[in-house]
């Protein structure tokens, strides 16, 4: 099977559009500029599709690599024969192409091996052929040293046979048919810690994983969360697992394959079948189904995590704005920053509204001189401790210009402050200033601001440090990348993390860009980021589009318009006897165009009309704008809930079994599937996206577990 014949079977796409769009990735071309400006060799592929085919394609690359290894292993044993090398060539997964190597493996000393030595692989042969009538008669033959007797002989016989069992595809592949289908996952708790951990009392970690304390349901059936959570549980030390099935059921089974005849040599058969099961096969195989089960939770895990952080990346900006942010606090004070509309530090200090020093009037005071002194438009306040204590002071602040007041998720802020990125940022700063800058900042843009920031630390995920991190790793670094681009990036402000995911830059380039930009005095027009140094034809190709010049001569340097195509643009406004500066934004001009006179061989009617797109509102941002948000005033503690109670609250994590509502406590409320409507819900972002809006209904408040059930309310 070819690499075009594997992902068309995978995915069931053109194969023309794979065979292009693998040319184009192996030209190191990322999957944001294929999408975009290579549709006309792609077919049209979006993003998700191409990344399929860049999934698949890994995946036959890593079993191509296997097999060359597993090759060159047989063939130094000098064991490899064409029939043999033809069979590990034509295996379509790695599951088959193991078991085809499974005899050749270097195996420690084993039973069957010691067997072996000891000259008994004979009588093994003449079991297994089972024509013997008195198979303790053939055994004597064997007896020798040390051998001592017949039941040895047959014993170390049983081994090689169970050995041979063990590496029969056949049985393998019949096992693990019953194991997908019939597998029940169990799980106990660790005996010394049962009392403790059942109790009230039990700490919060116990808590959450009680329900599993005694647990069983089929593996298939087991939602990819709750895996994860056993798994996790297992980790900790809570909970034993165990994986099984009708062990009578899976032996008569193998039995029905293996045992022909019935003679003297059928009991030996059937003693070394039992033994091949349960020492070798099932707990091989029961290993394998679970890590399997495990790699389907990391996937349903990695696409949750991946969909809530795009939401995210995504959210809506405020804008160049003049930002006063707040990192509230009790004992050690407010941390107040200042940042002009680029993100600039401007002042910093420390308040101390709250108890123990309760200086609540200095604190007004100072708020509204900052703001006054600073020209500030809004004011962002982060969400954790004393968070609503804050807002409540600020909105009692009587500003003397309208001044909207936003609380901002925090999560992830201590990480950026204590980061390299925050120290070369602000060296001269600590990191409770560098907190409070990346809370104002994320308000003016998150996608600027998040991206400073390892995604698993921003607390939209479900169980992300349990998956796979490498998976999980490929999977983020593609969403961020995606959105960057999906954006664009000003390259005469953007941060070296931000440019870095910019198609065809990386950290080094951005490095590179920021000299250039420092040493210039920026850019002024696209063709100069050629100047850049090491900033190839290649890196230029891709990358140039999605960074931006504003106010730049040329208005396409402000677009998504590729450089490559500024001649097709160029002849449009000549034909119109315009200039570029005229024909952008002309929506009349630009609805009366005939675009297919401009088709080439290079540029047709896609790559066409996402110009015209373009042109008619150059370098838009389709993000919406950040809007204020006010929680009920009188909850601030889960003690304040009770049963029925309507609130408003924002989505702030979603999961494959609901999502998690913010409503301005500490504890976040969940909504689970059942609960978002009255219709079967299959994806939770059908009904509710990260950062929603939406009014809740509280269910059910357990506050010994800290557990709030609530309910989307529809009007």
């Amino acid at each position: 099977m070819t690499i075009l014949q594997h992902i068309a079977n995978s995915t069931q796409l053109p194969e023309k559009s794979i065979q292009n769009t693998v040319a184009l990735l192996d030209q190191d071309c990322t999957i944001p500029f294929i999408s975009r400006y290579r549709k006309e060799r792609t077919g049209n592929l979006d993003e998700v599709q191409i990344g399929a085919i860049v999934k698949y394609k890994a995946e036959f690359e890593a079993l191509e690599k296997r097999k060359a290894a597993i090759i060159k292993a047989v063939g130094e044993q000098q064991l490899l024969t064409p029939e043999l090398q033809q069979r590990f060539e034509l295996a379509v997964d790695l599951n088959q192409l193991e078991d085809l190597y499974l005899p050749y493996k270097k195996n420690k000393k084993t039973k069957a091996e010691v067997a072996r030595k000891q000259g008994l692989e004979p009588l093994a042969k003449i079991i297994m052929a089972q024509n013997a009538t008195d198979i303790e008669a053939v055994a004597t033959r064997y007896c020798n040293d040390p051998i001592e007797n017949t039941a040895m002989a047959l014993e170390g016989a049983r081994h090689i046979i169970a050995e041979w069992i063990n590496e029969r595809s056949d049985i393998r592949n019949q096992l693990r048919n019953q194991l997908e289908r019939f597998a029940q996952i169990t799980t106990k708790v660790v005996g010394t810690k049962k009392d403790a951990l059942a109790s009230q009392g039990a700490n919060e970690k116990a808590q959450k994983y009680r329900d599993y304390f005694d647990w069983s349901e089929a593996l298939n059936r087991c939602p990819s969360h709750r895996l994860l959570a056993i798994l996790r549980a297992e980790n900790e030390k809570f909970i034993r697992i165990k994986i099984e099935i009708d062990d009578e059921r899976a032996l008569d089974k193998m039995a029905h394959r293996l045992i022909k005849s019935k003679n003297s040599c059928t009991p030996h058969i059937q003693l070394a079948l039992e033994d091949a099961y349960k020492r070798l096969l099932f707990p091989s195989l029961s290993k394998e189904r679970l890590k399997t089960a495990k790699e389907k939770a990391d996937e349903a895990a990695i696409r949750v995590f991946s969909k809530n952080l795009r939401q995210l990346l995504l959210g809506a900006p405020l804008g160049e704005k003049r930002i006063l942010a707040i990192d509230p606090g009790f004992r050690t004070g407010c941390k107040v920053v200042c940042l002009n509309a680029q993100g600039d530090l401007m002042h910093n200090e420390t308040i101390y509204p709250h108890a123990p020093q309760n200086d609540r009037t200095g604190a007004m005071k100072k708020l509204s001189s900052l703001c006054d002194a600073y020209k500030i438009e809004a004011i962002a306040i982060g969400n954790g401790t004393a968070s609503r204590e804050t807002e409540q002071l600020v909105k009692r602040i009587p500003f003397k210009n309208a001044i909207e007041v936003f609380v901002v998720n925090e999560a992830g802020a201590s990480i950026y402050s204590a980061s390299k990125i925050a120290r070369e940022e602000f060296p001269n700063y600590d990191v409770t200033v560098r907190g409070a800058v990346s809370i104002g900042r994320r308000l003016a843009d998150p996608l600027s601001e998040l991206v400073k920031i390892d995604p698993k630390s921003i607390g939209v995920g479900q169980y992300q440090h349990d998956v796979d991190q490498p998976k999980l790793k490929t999977s983020l670094d593609t969403v961020v990348a995606s959105c960057v681009n999906a954006v664009g990036v000003n390259i005469n402000t953007a941060s070296a993390p931000l440019l870095s995911y910019v198609s065809g830059i990386g950290p080094k380039l951005a490095e590179n860009i920021i000299a250039y930009r420092n040493e210039q005095g920026g850019f002024t027009s696209r063709s100069e980021i050629k100047k850049v140094p090491r900033l190839g034809e290649k890196a230029f190709e891709q990358g140039a589009p999605f960074l931006r010049i504003k106010q730049a001569k040329n208005p396409l340097d402000d677009s998504a318009v590729h450089p490559e195509s500024y001649h097709v643009v160029e002849k449009m406004a000549a034909d119109h006897q315009l200039k570029l500066t005229e024909l952008t934004g002309n929506k009349e001009v630009l609805k009366r165009i005939d675009i297919e006179r401009y088709c080439t061989d290079t540029i047709g009617l896609p790559t066409l009309k996402d110009i015209l797109k373009e042109l008619e509102k150059p370098g838009l941002d389709t993000r919406e704008k950040a809007k204020v948000f006010t929680f009920d005033q009188n909850v601030r503690s889960i003690n304040d809930l009770q049963e029925g109670q309507l609130l408003p609250g924002i989505v702030n994590n979603i999961t494959n079994f609901g999502c998690f509502v913010d409503i301005g406590i500490k504890e976040s409320g969940l909504i689970h599937v059942s609960n978002l409507s009255d219709a079967f819900v299959k994806d939770v972002n059908e009904h509710v996206s990260l950062q929603q809006q939406i009014i809740v209904k509280v269910l059910q408040v357990d506050i010994p577990r800290k557990r709030i059930q609530l309910a989307l309310h529809r009007p």
